[in-house]
This record gives structure tokens, sequence and C-alpha cells, in this order.
């Protein structure tokens, strides 16, 4: 019946509208993560998207939706379990497995592949130690190293073999103010998270205003989204979330790209829409078991150079519709075979404590 893809008209509260079993979050991040696959083909393609308003709609609302939902989660995680050693297993051995496999396959296998489809000396390149330092360059999550030996090079985006990679050190930081704030006591504390999300605010009306660039930009852009997340986990019980309102957050969000930065309105809009979108779809086929979203979002930029290397410029469409066919596959693979297997290590962390509802939300929580 249509009831089952659409959860009830009435407002109601966001603990109300959830349901552990029966929700969509793990679909919308693999929309998010398709998006940002989307979004990557053009550049890589030597397209430019040009207008503003629709470069930001384009561009920065798939990687913003990420962080989104993962203050939600997260923020939730210390909440039911507020354990320092739990916390940073759960957190370790989602990311750190499936990345560490991914900057391996990127130096040795994706690198060498790719100078050897551009005529170039590929096993010279694998012999050397500029694989090795690659990945260990990397191995801290903040990715100071993005290309191999000098490669990829004659590309529209030379230099950058996986050019995703970069937010996750930023996402790593948002975790670690969590785990902080939880420490010292206040996540707890109804007024600490919308002064933190009210400080992250300001930073990015004073970085966008002033044109501020670099790490000032980008400590705002994701604190304010992730923080926008954290809030709306925090007043659950005061939000009303329905179908009308969701669509009204959504066009507002819309609205809000003719700023020059479309957060500075539609941050907490944008949240409210994902996380809203997540929970009140009611589809069984749309309740993911499997998230499959993190394995597209670190495989899909070396894939598309692998791809450009192969086939050209295709138009931009074309060329994100491909290159999501063959990463998909490669993202079940991470699922199945590594970061799946590795979520079991979360029995390190100890003893589990009685869930709340909310854990289930997402299998990346």
């Amino acid at each position: 019946m249509f009831r089952s893809s659409l959860a009830r008209r009435k407002p109601v509260t966001l603990r109300q509208a959830f349901d552990p079993k029966l929700n969509a979050l793990n679909a919308v991040r693999l929309v998010m993560a398709v998006g940002v696959i989307f979004w990557h083909s053009f550049p890589l393609t030597g397209h430019d998207v040009g207008f503003a308003p629709l470069r930001q709609l384009v561009a920065d609302v798939w990687v913003d939706g990420f962080f989104a939902v993962s203050g939600f989660l997260i923020t939730s995680s210390w909440v039911r379990r507020p354990d320092v050693r739990a916390y940073v297993v759960a957190r370790l051995v989602r990311i750190l497995p499936a990345l560490y496999l991914c900057l391996a396959l990127t130096a040795f296998v994706v690198a060498p592949v790719g100078v050897w489809m551009q005529g170039g000396n590929g096993v010279a390149l694998l012999s050397s130690f500029a694989p090795v330092r690659y990945v260990l360059a990397n191995a801290g999550i903040w990715i100071f190293e993005r290309g191999v030996g000098g490669t990829p090079s004659a590309l529209p985006h030379s230099g950058t073999w996986n050019g995703s990679l970069w937010t996750l050190g930023w996402e790593a930081l948002c975790y670690l103010g969590v785990l902080a704030l939880g420490v010292v006591g206040l996540l707890t504390r109804r007024w600490c998270l919308p002064v933190a999300f009210a400080g992250a605010w300001a930073l990015l009306a004073v970085t966008t205003l002033a044109s501020i660039g670099g790490h000032a930009e980008n400590a705002a852009r994701f604190a304010v989204m992730f923080l926008a997340g954290a809030l709306i986990f925090r007043f659950q019980d005061s939000i009303r979330y329905s179908y009308p309102l969701v669509i009204g957050a959504f066009a507002i969000t819309a609205g809000s790209m003719w700023l020059p930065d479309y957060r500075i309105v539609g941050a907490l809009f944008w949240a409210y829409a994902v996380i809203g979108t997540g929970v009140l779809i009611k589809s069984k086929r749309l309740a993911l078991r499997n998230d499959v979203s993190y394995g597209v979002y670190i495989y899909a930029f070396p894939i598309q150079q692998l791809l450009f290397i192969g086939v050209g410029a295709l138009p931009p469409l074309a060329f994100a519709l491909l290159a999501t066919l063959i990463t998909l596959p490669v993202a079940a693979l991470s699922w199945f075979w590594i970061e799946k297997p590795a979520l079991r290590l979360k029995s390190f962390a100890g003893p589990r404590v009685q869930r709340a509802s909310v854990e289930r939300l997402s299998t990346n929580a």
C-alpha cells in the first residue's frame, strides 16, 4: 500500500516517527554517496558547473548531508553508551579497515594501472617507494599526499587519485569533539549543543563575509552540518516531523542556494530534510540492512580517474552513471569482506549495554 512508502501525514516528534526496523537512513546515505559521484563527474571530465547557486546545489549538499546524519548518529552513540573505550573502538573499526585497504589498492593497483593505461611505466612506479609513502602519509586519516609519485598526470584533475578522502579527517575531528564534550559532561546539558552550533555558525558567517578560505572555512562548514544533526538528535522529543514539513525544509534549502554560503540559512533545514526523509520513509525495500555508502564514497574517485583514462570525457551524466555502475559492486565487496566483519571488533570494547532505539537508525553508529 501507499502507506509503506510514506509516514503518517500528521506531524509527530522524531522519537515517535522513528521505527528501528523500518527506516531509510542507509538508503539516504547511499543517495548522498552517489550524489558525490555525480558532482565529481563534472570536474573530473573537465566540465565547469559555473552558476554559483547551481554549484552549491550540485556540489556541496551531498557531503553536508553525510555530516548531518553523522552528527545525529554519533551523538546518539555517545549518549547511548558514554564509555570512552567503546566509543573510540566503534569509530575506528568503522573507518580504518576499509580506508587502509582503499589506500593500499590506490597506491599499489590503481596508480600503476593508470600509469600503464597512459603508456607509462607502471612497474617502475610500483617498484618505487612512492606507493608506500602514499599509504604511510595518509594512514592517520588526515590526507597529506593525494598523488602517487607525481601521478596521475595529463587529466582534467591531475595530481589526485582519491579526492574524496580529505573530508574523513574533518569527520574524525567532529567525532573527537563529541568525545571531548561527553567526557567533561557537557554533551547532556541542554544548552551545550545550541551554544556549540551558534559558535560554528558565527565562524561560518565570518569566513563567508570576509572570504576566508582554507581550514577555517572547512572547519565552519563541517562543524555547522555535524552540529545541525546533533541538535536534531538532542531535541528529538520536541522536533516535529511530517512529509509537508520535510518538503518545506527542502524548499528552504533550495532557496538558500542563492546566498554566498547556503548553510547560513540552510544548514538546519538541510539536516532536518535529510534525517527526516530517512526516518519517515517506511518501505521495506529501502530499509537497507547493508550500508555500502562508505565504500561508494571512498572508492568512487579513483574509479572515476581510471574511467576517464580509459574512455575519455563523456558527458557528465553518462560518466556519472557508468562510474556508479562500476563503483557499486566494489563498495559491496568492501562492505561484506571488510567493513561488516570489522564491526565484530566492537566486542573488544567490552560487553554491550542495553540499546536505545535510536541506535538502529544505521549500522554506521
